[in-house]
């Protein structure tokens, strides 16, 4: 069986390409999903997409992957600097989680500053606009053929 990475992203990542493209850039996230679907099928790799704007949604499906899933690439969104619940979904699944942001973080408003799942995820990638999903991704299989 193929292993599986699931990449989840929250909320107003739906609106990628019209939203503030100064900050987020052109590309729609079916765009990005498609670029993704491709490298990972080329590698033989299954990967899913899900997006909801809905804190509880996306705790749901984190708690569908039990056994499901080898690896979670995610871009909580706002979610980032403040849902507990969904940093305690991710520690009570254990499935190694990349967090990925399209900007920098760090460059933005203080409340951005803070991510609440940073140091449970096995690491984090941000402010490559686009970019910080595919490397997510090959930081991903990287760490899937080392046999994790």
């Amino acid at each position: 069986m193929p292993a599986k990475i699931l990449v989840i992203n929250g909320p107003n990542l739906n609106l990628l390409g019209i939203r503030e493209p100064g900050i987020y850039g052109r590309k729609t996230l079916e765009e990005i999903n498609e670029e993704l679907r491709r490298e990972a099928e080329s590698q033989g790799v299954e990967i899913e997409f899900f997006q909801s704007n809905h804190e509880g949604e996306i705790v749901d499906k984190i708690h569908d992957c039990l056994n499901k899933v080898n690896i979670i690439i995610i871009n909580a969104g706002a979610f980032t600097h403040y849902s507990i619940a969904i940093r305690d979904a991710l520690q009570a699944v254990n499935i190694p989680a990349i967090e990925v942001h399209l900007s920098n973080i760090y460059k933005r408003e203080e409340f951005r500053h803070k991510s609440v799942i940073a140091d449970i995820a096995v690491g984090g990638i941000y402010g490559f606009g686009d970019l910080s999903y595919r490397l997510a991704l090959e930081a991903a299989l990287a760490f899937l053929q080392q046999g994790h």
